[in-house]
Order: C-alpha cells, then sequence, then structure tokens
C-alpha cells in the first residue's frame, strides 16, 4: 500500500489474506489422510470445522496464548521429524533417486508451484510485527530461520521418502511421512509420524489463522475495509477479524477440495510475492530519507527481479485455473477499492517519489508516516542517545524569551564544535521554523539540522519555566499562515549529513519521551541541569546515586574515579557537586555528596543498583 499506492495495497492485503486462510483450510484438510489411517472412512470436515473453531477462539486471547501453544507445537514437530530423519538417512537406497528429472522441467515447475503453499507461512512472522518485541532485529531473524529451518526438513525429509519406500508405493500416497516411517521403524513408525503431522497440521493452522485475521485489522485501519474490523476485544485482539476468518476458512472446507485449495493458495501467495519484490525497489529508488529499514536484502536489485520473474513463471506453469483466480483476485480488489475505499482516503504510494525524481509528482504526507513508524520501532544498539544526552549542552532559563533569541547562544556553542559560522547554523535554524521543518508540540519546540563538518550527534537542552514563544509554521495545516505558540523545552540536535537514519530514530526518540503526559510535570520541577539530563535517558540504561557516608555507597568517598570498579559497559556520565555539574575524569577525586549519574548496558546497569542498593 505505501509503496504501489493502495489500489494494490487493497490487492495485496486481500490477496494475502485470502492465501493464508486457504493455506489454514489446506492444512485442516490435510489431517485428513492421517486421521483416516486410525479411524477409516470418517469424514474430516466436521473435525477440521471444530478445530478451526477452536483455535479462533484460542486466538482471542492473544499473540501470547497463541505464541506459546505454537511453540510446543512446532518443538515437538521438530523432536519427533528429527528422530525420522536420523533413522532414515542410513536406510536411504540412491538407486530410487535415478531418473527423478524425467519427467521434464515444466512437470517440476508445476508442482514446485503447487507446493509453494508450503511457504506461506513466511508472511506470518511480518504480520504479526505489531506484536512482536524488537521487531526490527526479531523480524529478519525470524524469517531467515524459518526459511532455513524448512529448507533443511523439507529436503532430508523427503530423501528419506524418497529414498525408502519404492516409487510405485510412494505414487498417489496421501500418507508418504507414514509410510516412510513404517519402513523405517515398523508399525509403531506410523503411529509416531501420524501424530507429528497432526502436530504439524495443527501448527500450520494455528500461525495461519493467528497471522490471517491480522490483515482486514490492518486493512480496516487503512481505510480499505470498514471500521468494524479494527475493533479490538480486551485483549487486544481483532474480534470482527477473527470471526471472518474463521467464517471464511469453514466455507473453503465446505466447497472447495484439497487440490484446489493448494493451487489457488500458491498462485495468490507467489502473486504477493512478487508485489512484495517490486515494493522493494519502489522503495529504494524512492530515496525518501525516513526509510530506515533495520535489514537490507542482499543483490539488490537482481534477488528482487528474479524474484518477480520466477513467482510469474510458476503461476503460469500450475494451469489457467491459478492464473483466473489471481486474475479474479486482482479485479475484485480493484473494484472494492474502486467502489468502497476510493473517497475515504487521500494517499498514493513511494512510487510517487520515484515518479517526482524524474520530474513529476510525490506524496508527502508518507514521509511523515514513516517518521511515526521509526517513532514505534525506537533506537538501535548502535545509536548513542544516551551518551549525547549526557554530553549536552543545558540551559536553563529563569525569564521568559524568543525562540528567536534563544538560538544565538545554541548557534555560538555549536559554531565552536563545528566548521560553520554562529550566524550560519542560526539561520538555518530559524528558516526550519519558518518553512515547518521545526516541530512544536506539546509546549516543545524540536528544532534540528544535518550537515558536513559533524562527527558526532550533538544535542542542546534549553527550560524556561516562564515559556519561550516560538512562531512557526505547521507543516500538517493547510495554509501558509504562521502560527504563534509557548514552549517550556527546546531540543536542538545536529547530527553529520551522512547518517539520516540515525538523526531521525533519535529524533523519534525525543519525540516519543515528549509526548508522554508525565514528561512536562517532570521537566519544569527537575532542580537542576543534571535532573533535566537525566529525564530524558533511558530509565533501564541509567543510574543516579549520591555518595552517602552510611549507605552502601560510602566506600567510593575518597577514591578517584579511575580506581572505582564499574562493569565493562558502564561508564560515569554526570557528576553533580554543591549543585554544579563538572567534568567527570579518570582523576576526579569522589567526595561525600556527589551525585553520580552511571550510563550503561540494561544488565549491567541492574547490576549496580543491586550492589549500591538504589532502587
Amino acid at each position: 500500500d505505501r509503496t504501489l499506492g493502495p489500489v494494490i495495497g487493497t490487492i495485496g492485503g486481500i490477496g494475502t489474506w485470502m492465501a493464508l486462510v486457504l493455506k489454514v483450510a489446506f492444512a485442516l484438510v490435510g489431517m485428513g489422510a492421517y486421521v483416516g489411517l486410525f479411524l477409516p472412512g470418517i469424514d474430516i470436515t466436521p473435525v477440521a470445522i471444530v478445530i478451526a473453531v477452536v483455535l479462533g477462539t484460542l486466538s482471542v486471547f492473544g499473540a501470547r496464548k497463541s505464541g506459546s501453544l505454537q511453540t510446543y507445537l512446532v518443538f515437538g514437530l521438530l523432536a519427533i521429524l528429527a528422530a525420522f530423519i536420523g533413522g532414515g538417512v542410513p536406510e536411504i537406497d540412491t538407486s530410487r533417486f535415478v531418473g527423478m528429472l524425467e519427467p521434464g522441467f515444466s512437470s517440476i515447475l508445476s508442482t514446485a508451484g503447487l507446493v509453494y503453499i508450503s511457504y506461506v507461512g513466511v508472511t506470518n512472522i511480518a504480520s504479526l510485527s505489531e506484536e512482536v518485541s524488537d521487531p526490527e532485529r526479531t523480524l529478519p531473524r525470524g524469517v531467515i530461520l524459518a526459511m532455513s529451518t524448512a529448507l533443511i526438513v523439507y529436503v532430508l525429509g523427503t530423501a528419506v521418502m524418497v529414498g525408502v519406500v519404492p516409487m510405485d508405493r510412494l505414487a498417489g500416497d496421501l500418507t508418504p511421512a507414514a509410510t516412510a516411517a513404517g519402513e523405517i521403524f515398523g508399525r509403531y513408525g506410523v503411529a509416531f509420524l501420524s501424530v507429528a503431522a497432526l502436530l504439524a497440521f495443527v501448527s500450520v493452522a494455528n500461525a495461519g489463522l493467528l497471522s490471517a485475521s491480522r490483515y482486514p485489522l490492518a486493512m480496516s485501519r487503512d481505510h480499505l475495509l470498514p471500521r468494524v474490523f479494527r475493533r479490538l476485544t480486551r485483549f487486544d485482539t481483532p474480534a470482527w477479524s477473527l470471526l471472518v476468518t474463521v467464517l471464511a476458512i469453514i466455507v473453503i472446507l465446505v466447497t472447495l477440495d484439497p487440490m484446489g485449495i493448494a493451487k489457488l493458495a500458491s498462485a495468490f501467495q507467489l502473486l504477493m510475492f512478487a508485489l512484495a519484490c517490486v515494493a522493494v525497489i519502489v522503495m529504494r529508488e524512492s530515496r525518501l530519507e525516513s526509510y530506515d529499514p533495520g535489514y537490507h536484502s542482499p543483490f539488490y536489485p537482481w534477488m528482487q527481479i528474479v524474484g518477480v520473474i520466477a513467482s510469474v513463471v510458476l503461476i503460469v506453469e500450475m494451469g489457467w485455473l491459478p492464473i483466473a483466480f489471481s486474475s479474479g483476485l486482482i479485479v475484485a480488489g480493484a473494484g472494492w477499492y474502486a467502489w468502497y475505499a476510493r473517497g475515504k482516503l487521500a494517499r498514493t504510494g513511494a512510487i510517487y517519489h520515484v515518479f517526482e525524481r524524474l520530474g513529476r509528482m510525490r506524496y508527502e504526507p508518507l514521509d511523515s508516516e514513516l517518521r511515526s513508524i521509526l517513532k514505534e520501532k525506537g533506537l538501535r544498539s548502535e545509536d548513542p542517545f544516551d551518551e549525547v544526552v549526557a554530553r549536552s549542552y543545558v540551559l536553563d532559563l529563569d525569564e521568559a524569551g524568543e525562540f528567536t533569541d534563544i538560538v544565538v547562544p545554541v548557534s555560538e556553542w555549536l559554531a565552536e564544535i563545528t566548521d560553520h559560522t554562529a550566524d550560519d547554523l542560526a539561520g538555518r535554524f530559524l528558516e526550519g521554523t519558518r518553512i515547518g521543518a521545526t516541530p512544536v508540540t506539546h509546549g516543545v519546540a524540536l528544532p534540528h539540522l544535518r550537515f558536513e563538518g559533524l562527527s558526532e550527534p550533538e544535542l542542546v537542552l534549553v527550560r524556561s519555566k516562564p515559556g519561550i514563544r516560538i512562531v512557526f509554521k505547521d507543516p500538517i495545516s493547510d495554509h501558509d499562515e504562521q502560527e504563534e505558540q509557548t514552549v517550556h523545552a527546546v531540543f536542538f540536535l545536529v547530527s553529520p549529513d551522512n547518517s539520516p537514519g540515525q538523526h531521525l530514530r533519535m529524533l523519534a526518540q525525543i519525540a516519543s519521551r515528549v509526548d508522554e503526559e508525565t514528561f512536562m510535570p517532570q521537566w519544569l520541577a527537575a532542580r537542576d541541569v543534571q535532573g533535566l539530563r537525566e529525564l530524558m535517558l533511558h530509565e533501564e540504561r541509567f543510574l543516579t546515586f549520591t555518595i552517602e557516608h552510611r549507605g552502601p555507597t560510602g566506600s567510593l568517598a575518597g577514591t578517584p574515579l579511575r580506581h572505582v570498579e564499574m562493569p565493562e559497559s558502564c561508564l560515569v556520565a554526570l557528576l553533580c557537586r554543591a549543585g554544579e555539574t563538572i567534568a567527570p575524569r579518570g582523576g576526579t577525586m569522589l567526595r561525600e555528596g556527589d551525585r553520580l549519574t552511571v550510563i550503561g548496558d540494561p544488565a549491567d546497569i541492574r547490576a549496580l543498583r543491586e550492589r549500591f542498593d538504589t532502587h
């Protein structure tokens, strides 16, 4: 949606949702063959419907509950498969692989397209990003580990089945894993692998249902589906979205055969992966500074080009039915957008930023939306935010003033550490307020610049309890008139020109802090310069304590700072003595009454809290 525009976004959202729904249905139907080994003649459809309802009910309680079930299912499954592969590899008869490619490349491609439904699960990881901790780091790892694990298990498992079971018995066998286990382990092996298969099918259905239900939720938030789909339960799960997803699964179970389900799901997912490859190219070529992914695909753009071509070839090789349904999906998605969504939103995709480079048009709010995503993602571990705050220059003013007056001392201080003049810096800060580049909200202004000649980010904190009057252009308003506001906090952030992503992440961190309801009362109540700095630090990444003769910190009095034992990541960033902040150095002799602020990794800070009994 954000890349190719809302029309393609509608098609992509409906298509991915449909692919996941079809995969869940296919998994539930697939259980029938294995259940039939023990209960011949049973109708699997009612059983599949009951399981779908149970899993849907479980999903109402959130990703954590479903995720816990998923963990047990997957580890149980992998343990059984490890035993199957370990016992089967020594029994492989390599002569059974002779002539494996005789059916021809076209047959191999059509089969690959059919079983591509197996890889629909990769999208499960991304669609749950809202409920995942540290998504920038976790999602790429999840995708890569999932793909690697699946590839290893598929290759070894298939090799065992083909190498152990004669081809005439394997052809048309709907339970090949159980058949191979019977050859290796006897009748107990059949039961063993049947359990593994059932675990696999339930696992797929659970993960697919959890993921599929998030697509109507996201599309509703984007005004592509009715508002009812964004309603959440008290567990923060999308109730109506789950209900519609479960109903769709039941309808498919009743009306479609397994082969038809597999072909349609594979075709839809191939189409979505092709669009995802196009999206990467468009986002890269849009040159949006606020597009700051934590993971960059290798072999760009060749991997994406191959991804598009391969997806189209596999769809074509599957025959006319998947092509017809994929085409119908495109028409249906575009028709829904034209009938329902077109009048409810006014946005375009990043592709218009590519057009802008060719002299055509662009969509400015996309850049703002990407900045809001940065705010949600937060800082990266390598971002020196705490260090920048700790060494920041602070102005604590007792009188009311004008923003134009505040800019002068700030620019003079920055001019001393850069190769820019104070007049040049002041002019650029003031220009930012005139053109709408300076965010002003909640009594806080955030002027910021990026320029050459700076080796690392620098921050200036300004507090004025009486207030600072600032005249600025609101970038969200649709008129050119200047607005006026009184602010009590101004954060001047400057960064090297070659690090736009880090600059935006640090801006987003400041913005997320000042958006908190408790920020302004705490800011105005801070008793000194050190308190102002501490207010901006990560709570879990800093510790403040006072050296007191009778307390655990008393032993530090009379000790040079360099001789104080600290965990490796910890650094005494601030030292306040008699109401004044002094620069802590190795030879600084600590005294009773000194207030120290230490920054470091969360684990080391927790250890220091325990050591000095400061909570």
